[in-house]
């Protein structure tokens, strides 16, 4: 059967649209708390990885550090963060409660929702703080440092 030229460009652009759309990586759902979970590192520092997993609703961020270590976890829902008790430093979190000042530490992710730093501590831990986030592009502010 003949296609006209202009019919068979349109098929094959509905083609390419159809399978770039199968191919574009769902948020995940699993790894949280694994050392190198299967999906994007998300970290604004080369110091640290982040990822972030999505269920019911819930995201949730991990803090990983160079060596692949999980430092800890937050959950968010809505306007609320809850620490986890996931990684060496679960218990190091400081939530913050909307103040626009900009917490101390080296920033290691950004969206729409939350910023985290972390703050290494002389005894070996680290101190990890959390605020509101303000970004409008995600995909702006979770870009990584050179």
């Amino acid at each position: 059967m003949y296609l006209p030229t202009p019919i068979r460009y349109g098929v094959a652009i509905a083609a390419i649209a159809v399978t770039g759309a199968s191919l574009a990586a769902p948020q995940a759902t699993t790894g949280l708390g694994a050392s190198w979970p299967n999906t994007t590192d998300l970290s604004t520092s080369s110091r640290y990885h982040v990822y972030r997993f999505e269920r019911a609703g819930v995201q949730y961020v991990q803090v990983n550090d160079a060596a692949g270590t999980v430092r800890g976890a937050i959950a968010v829902a809505g306007d609320q963060v809850i620490d986890l008790p996931i990684g060496l430093d679960a218990s190091h979190w400081v939530i913050g409660n909307g103040d626009p000042a900009a917490p101390a530490g080296e920033p290691v992710y950004h969206d729409e929702t939350v910023t985290i730093s972390i703050a290494p501590q002389s005894n070996g831990t680290a101190r990890m703080m959390v605020a509101p986030g303000t970004c409008d592009d995600p995909a702006v502010c979770s870009k990584r440092d050179p």
